[in-house]
């Protein structure tokens, strides 16, 4: 019996879910989640042998909860199940700790395969996914450009998505001082002076999908 936390911050994905797994043998749902916070609180209540985990939340990220039970020694798998399927999401959730990562319209027999494979540890990635990753590694880089690391690619993404430094400090979990290094780091690498540049440059470098 593999044992399932549901992360998701619409109700209705969640009960979808939760009412797929109950009618199929093999598996028990122990509880819910709305966002990365609650998740990383519920999994260490709960202790599931597998988290089903969307990435962006308005609870905190999906990332930063995978960084933070990979952080605690969580034993639970963490598998991705989500609709963006961009390298500014894939990447850094792989890096993160995910055990895999699927896209939401994975058929229902892809989805119970996947969560019994990550339950025994083993990686699951969706085609189109797995292609990313392929494509992220064998990418030429441009000459004399420092990579940014995956929680500058994070904090970036937040900001593209015009979030405050004080709301990525709660949802990655760190101080907002933290945050502020970070965006220095970034703007260095990606030769930039503001949050504007930096996103402008990422989307024309690809660093953002």
């Amino acid at each position: 019996m593999i044992s399932l936390l549901i992360v998701d911050d619409h109700p209705v994905v969640r009960d979808g879910l939760r009412g797929m797994f109950e009618s199929a043998p093999g598996f028990r749902v122990l509880g819910e989640a709305a966002g990365g916070t609650e998740a990383v609180e519920r999994a260490a209540a709960l202790d599931p042998d597998v988290v089903l985990m969307d990435l962006r939340m308005p609870g905190g990220s999906g990332v930063a909860a995978i960084r933070e039970l990979t952080r605690r020694g969580a034993r639970a798998r963490v598998l991705v199940l989500t609709t963006y399927d961009t390298d500014s999401d894939t990447l850094p959730a792989i890096e993160a700790g995910a055990t895999g990562y699927l896209l939401k319209d994975a058929p229902r027999d892809d989805l119970f395969t996947a969560v019994r494979a990550a339950a025994q540890g083993r990686t699951v990635l969706s085609p189109a996914v797995a292609s990313r990753l392929v494509s992220a590694v064998r990418a030429p880089k441009t000459p004399g450009a420092e990579p940014l690391s995956a929680r500058e690619r994070e904090v970036l993404a937040l900001v593209a998505r015009g979030t405050s430094n004080k709301e990525i400090a709660r949802e990655l979990f760190i101080s907002e001082a933290t945050v502020k290094t970070h965006l220095t780091h970034l703007y260095a690498k990606l030769g930039v002076n503001d949050r504007a540049a930096a996103v402008a440059t990422a989307y024309d470098r690809g660093i953002l999908g």
